[in-house]
């Protein structure tokens, strides 16, 4: 069988790309090992964010009183959260499939054998092009093998039938804080260990403290700059090492996302630069626009992309940080406001929190921006527009944001 495009990997980046070049007429085949919808779609940003769905149903039902609403005590019945998240992926997963009408989808496994050459499922298939989006898997730690049952991976920590009585968090990134938040919030002793100086280490400092102080009045424990090694781990019930993930096989590409071999690409984890969904879907569709037009082909940036991160508060930031923007020359303008002051975040009972917006005083265009309170991941939106647009701060301030909402946050920042 000859193909336009034969993509190996049907996560973020693979479906992307397939649904975009069958939609310009490319004759596509997909293939993919597992399941349609890779890691975020099974293992990762959807499954974990229906559970902290629930998780802050869990909250909101214990601060009722605070709404003038009486009600009995909440009871979590796990199997249940369980059953729901499972539901969601398979109706997800259903409506991918739905959207890959016209791309032959194999499932097997692949090895490229030629430049435009594949033996999959027993059969050769020939490809004009060929993209590898073969995604990551969660990295091991030396002293903590991967057992499934105590020592787990962020993997198998959401197939869990039962929450744990007591839970140590190896790693205080993106997932560890999250499923701290996920599972003290659902009633477990959570523990999270950090080896460097700060929770969130990408993120601002003085969010990444503000997001330890939230965590700690939820009763979790943090520490920080403490080797995981030094940790008695019969303490708990389970151990969750999530120390970052790592491709399936680092793929080199340059900045047209073209490896070594011009007929074959590699986009998304593989490549193993940032490891988000969003991410990964860009870069994909940006390898068809290439196979497309291969004459005006554009190079990839991994300038502003959002960083959203769903623990309680929330936090999200897109551009540069104060530090990175000093670094790099800026004469830089800080704006802060405090959700104390929102209206709307009074309304919600959810005032933990502030946005800080960086602005280079000589030009008056938006650097970056940082956020921990209610919705960040949302409101970081309004700066990634602001950043690909190259809006100045003036801009944004004379634009009328409705009230009472938490977008008009931004405008109040401003002023």
């Amino acid at each position: 069988m000859r193909y336009d495009l034969a993509i190996i990997g049907a996560g973020w980046a693979g479906f992307n790309a397939a649904k975009k070049a069958q939609v310009a007429g490319l004759k596509v085949a997909l293939i993919e090992k597992d399941l349609i919808g890779g890691t975020c779609l099974n293992r990762g940003c959807i499954p974990t964010k229906v559970l902290l769905q629930s998780a802050k149903v869990c909250n909101l039902s214990k601060k009722a009183k605070n709404f003038g609403i009486t009600i009995s005590e909440a009871k979590v019945n796990f199997l249940e959260i369980q059953a729901r998240k499972d539901k969601i992926i398979s109706q997800l997963r259903q409506g991918m499939e739905f959207l890959l009408k016209g791309v032959d989808v194999i499932q097997a496994e692949a090895k490229i054998v030629g430049e435009h050459t594949l033996e999959t499922g027993g059969k050769i298939i020939e490809a004009e092009h060929i993209l590898i989006a073969s995604g990551s898997k969660p990295i091991e730690l030396t002293g903590f093998k991967f057992d499934g049952k105590k020592i787990l991976t962020s993997d198998d920590i959401l197939n869990l039938k039962e929450i744990p009585k007591s839970l140590l968090i190896i790693g205080g990134g993106v997932i560890g804080c999250e499923f701290a938040t996920l599972f003290s919030s659902l009633g477990s002793e959570v523990t999270i260990a950090e080896k460097l100086p700060q929770l969130l280490p990408s993120e601002e400092p003085e969010v990444a403290k503000k997001l330890e102080l939230a965590l700690k009045k939820k009763g979790i424990k943090v520490n920080t700059n403490i080797d995981a090694a030094s940790i008695n781990v019969d303490n708990y019930s389970c151990i969750l090492v999530c120390v970052g993930r790592r491709p399936e096989e680092k793929i080199s590409v340059d900045d047209f996302l073209r490896t070594a071999t011009p007929s074959i690409y590699a986009a998304g984890d593989c490549i193993g630069k940032l490891m988000l969904a969003h991410y990964a879907a860009y870069q994909g569709e940006m390898v068809i626009e290439n196979i497309l037009h291969p004459n005006s082909a554009k190079k990839y940036s991994s300038a502003n992309v959002p960083s959203c991160i769903f623990t309680d508060p929330e936090v999200a930031s897109v551009g540069l940080k104060e530090s990175e923007a000093k670094n790099n020359g800026f004469d830089i303008k800080i704006n802060k406001f405090d959700f104390l002051a929102s209206g709307m975040a009074r309304i919600l009972d959810e005032t933990e929190g502030f946005i800080k917006i960086i602005t280079d005083k000589r030009t008056d265009k938006i650097l970056g921006a940082s956020i921990i309170g209610p919705r960040a991941t949302e409101l970081i939106g309004i700066f990634t527009l602001a950043l690909s647009s190259e809006l100045t701060a003036a801009q944004i301030k004379n634009t009328i944001f409705a009230h009472p909402t938490l977008s008009e946050t931004i405008h109040d920042a401003l002023k």
